[in-house]
């Protein structure tokens, strides 16, 4: 088993930044990659940027060159680092881990933190 925790989230102006902290504990060795995912509500959860064991990252375009995933490993944090946010950046963050790709969804999820962002 695997448990995350998110922290981070908060009220911050158009323009403005947040850094988003997922901890993860539990069997941690048996992750291979970290996702935030964020959802606003009457919509789907959207995967934004996840970072594999290797490191590798991938981004979704609507956050590309404003966010910035990278991770601590003997803390065993991921980060989510959001500048130049957008109101319409406003959305439940969650971060999310499997053992392989999430091809077939992510195994374990954190219970989400708001991120607000006012105009």
């Amino acid at each position: 088993q695997v448990q995350l925790v998110e922290s981070g989230g908060g009220l911050v102006q158009a323009g403005g930044s947040l850094r988003l902290s997922c901890l993860a504990s539990g069997s941690v060795r048996n992750i291979n990659i970290i996702g935030w995912f964020r959802q606003v509500p009457g919509k789907q959860r959207e995967l934004i940027a996840a970072i594999t064991a290797a490191g590798s990252t991938n981004y979704v375009r609507s956050v590309q060159d404003r966010f910035t995933i990278s991770r601590d490993t003997p803390k065993n944090t991921v980060y989510l680092q959001m500048n130049s946010l957008k109101p319409e950046d406003t959305a439940v963050y969650y971060c999310a881990a499997d053992q392989g790709y999430g091809t077939y969804g992510y195994e374990y999820w954190g219970q989400g933190t708001q991120v607000t962002v006012s105009s």
